[in-house]
């Protein structure tokens, strides 16, 4: 395969990476950053389509993981060789380890979405934090969860900072976004029971039927959900607390109520 060879960072090409570190230039292209050779590898092995692949083996960790990456990339796709401050300069994380690739950015429309039987669903209402947000999708990704709504996104979902932080599961778990009225409209159309996390509440999280079909919701790091969210909860749960903070990260709280889920409907499958 003959690869175009990138030396110089000040390559007038490298601009149009660097561009897409701006959500702007992202969705106008409709394309994100895959930076890392991990992110990377999960992106291809759930189905994510790579349009350009930028590498650097002078920083890869194993002299075949290029040779394994290119296994999964559709034919055809352009490779490029960059020089190491070339790759450095263009690179979204600290000690970046040789791969950088442009793919289609991930997210569906919401009515794309059908939810199976027994979905189990987790409902971010503005949340503002891409970490949190990648933290929330590795943790859907283990839980088995089918599907993962940004209600009144803050950001996007082929934000770098979040396909980072979620290791690349943004790719493999179904996410899409809308706004909080299309959000609920959707889970009352499937018959889905919402779930949502709030401090204001006796119930504790572990007192409810998560079984058959459900959606955990939560809300934004600094205000939670909204009052129409509430209310259309079919169960409002709380998280016991006993020390002097009054409230967890929302990743944190997001991963304990997923995995009661999880608990509750194991136990029915062992029975």
């Amino acid at each position: 395969m003959n690869d175009i060879v990138i030396t110089s960072a000040a390559n007038p090409r490298l601009k149009s990476l660097i561009a897409l570190r701006r959500r702007r230039a992202r969705d106008e292209e409709g394309v994100t950053l895959v930076d890392g050779y991990e992110e990377l590898a999960l992106c291809l092995a759930a189905g994510g389509r790579v349009r350009s692949l930028y590498v650097c083996p002078e920083l890869m960790h194993a002299s075949d993981d290029l040779d394994r990456v290119r296994e999964g990339l559709p034919p055809g796709t352009e490779t490029v060789r960059l020089g190491r401050a070339a790759f450095e300069k263009v690179a979204y994380r600290e000690g970046p380890d040789g791969f950088l690739a442009v793919a289609q950015a991930p997210g569906r429309p919401l009515d794309e979405l059908t939810p199976t039987d027994d979905v189990l669903a987790l409902v971010c209402q503005g949340v503002e934090k891409p970490g949190n947000l990648g933290a929330m999708l590795r943790t859907a990704d283990g839980a088995g969860v089918e599907a993962v709504v940004a209600a009144d996104p803050v950001t996007d979902w082929g934000n770098p900072n979040l396909v980072r932080s979620s290791k690349g599961t943004v790719f493999s778990v179904p996410v899409a976004s809308a706004d909080t009225a299309a959000t609920l409209a959707w889970l009352e159309r499937h018959d889905i029971a919402l779930v949502a996390t709030t401090p204001d509440t006796d119930v504790l999280h572990t007192d409810v039927d998560y079984r058959g079909r459900v959606a955990v919701a939560v809300g934004a790091e600094k205000t939670g959900l909204s009052d129409d969210v509430l209310a259309a909860a079919t169960h409002r749960v709380r998280i016991p607390m006993v020390g002097r903070a009054d409230s967890l990260n929302v990743a944190t709280s997001a991963a304990i109520v997923l995995y009661e889920a999880v608990r509750q409907r194991a136990a029915v499958v062992r029975a």
